[in-house]
């Protein structure tokens, strides 16, 4: 069975940094394409960013764009989510996603598997 854990969400300040670690169970996912949403409270899943499996497309929310990056260590079957310049807005639970396949979209539809989420919270 397929699982993605998602790891470094916390509590921070408007202005800092974290980097949120999602680890996959498989090493096919090193080579699929992965992604990253979040959910408010009181909101819907919204997409935040993706790249395919060699790292050479890669889509961003426009509101997270120019602030968060999104990688991967294929050899490691590992996706990162590096946040910087932090909003109150950004306070969500962070999930990641994958499937098999080497590209790599914004909607939820385009994933299988997803992690159980990571709490990142944002204090002004």
């Amino acid at each position: 069975q397929v699982q993605l854990v998602e790891s470094g969400g916390g509590l921070v300040q408007a202005g800092d940094s974290l980097r949120l670690s999602c680890a996959a169970s498989e090493r096919a996912f090193s080579s699929s394409g992965m992604g990253w949403f979040r959910q408010a409270p009181g909101k819907e899943l919204e997409f935040v960013a993706a790249i395919n499996f060699n790292g050479a497309s890669i889509a961003y929310a426009d509101s997270v764009k120019g602030r968060f990056t999104i990688s991967r260590d294929g050899a490691k079957a590992m996706l990162y989510l590096q946040m910087n310049s932090l909003k109150p807005d950004d306070t969500a639970v962070y999930y990641c996603a994958g499937d098999y396949g080497p590209s790599a979209g914004s909607s939820p539809s385009s994933y299988k598997y997803w992690g159980q989420g990571t709490q990142v919270t944002v204090s002004s």
